[in-house]
């Protein structure tokens, strides 16, 4: 079993109570728009990170992390992209995605809209934590962690980190 901890949308912010949850996970899960180097490294102290830059982040962090980034997580096939959308309104990238890979979890971030829906369509998960950052139009944020235990994804949970 694999405890993920998933964020998106730092924008060059990172604080303890975020590295304290990292703490508790195997992995964290980032959804680009970093924002800098220092959250990368601040959290790869802690756990390792799996990610995709977003559309604010540098070259450097475009050198670190794909666009779109296609893993298996215990049997769990993954598929991330910053801007991707959700079920019925994915962007162009997300739907040749998804038809190509099939995955079983879609993750995006990008609207800093939380977001935990069921794609019955393409049979998947969707996830977008929110935004964890101080940067944007959220007034909380937001970040999930989860369980993956063989094939199986559960034990979701929305963690608020108080307003911005």
């Amino acid at each position: 079993m694999k405890r993920i901890l998933l964020l998106s949308d730092t924008h060059s912010y990172i604080d303890d109570r975020i590295l304290d949850y990292a703490k508790d996970a195997d992995e964290v899960w980032h959804c680009g728009d970093f924002g800098n180097m220092k959250v990368i490294e601040e959290l790869e102290k802690i756990k390792p990170i799996r990610g995709v830059y977003g559309n604010i982040d540098e070259a450097k962090i475009r050198t670190i992390f794909p666009e779109v980034l296609s893993f298996k997580c215990e049997e769990v096939d993954v598929l991330m992209i910053h801007i991707g959308g959700y079920p019925e309104r994915y962007s162009a990238l997300a739907k040749e995605e998804i038809v190509k890979k099939k995955p079983k979890l879609f993750i995006s971030g990008h609207s800093h809209i939380l977001k935990a829906m069921y794609d019955k369509r393409n049979n998947l998960l969707h996830l977008n934590p929110g935004a964890c950052g101080k940067v944007g139009w959220h007034k909380v944020r937001t970040m999930m962690r989860f369980n993956i235990d063989k094939e199986e994804i559960k034990d979701l949970e929305v963690i608020e980190l108080g307003s911005k």
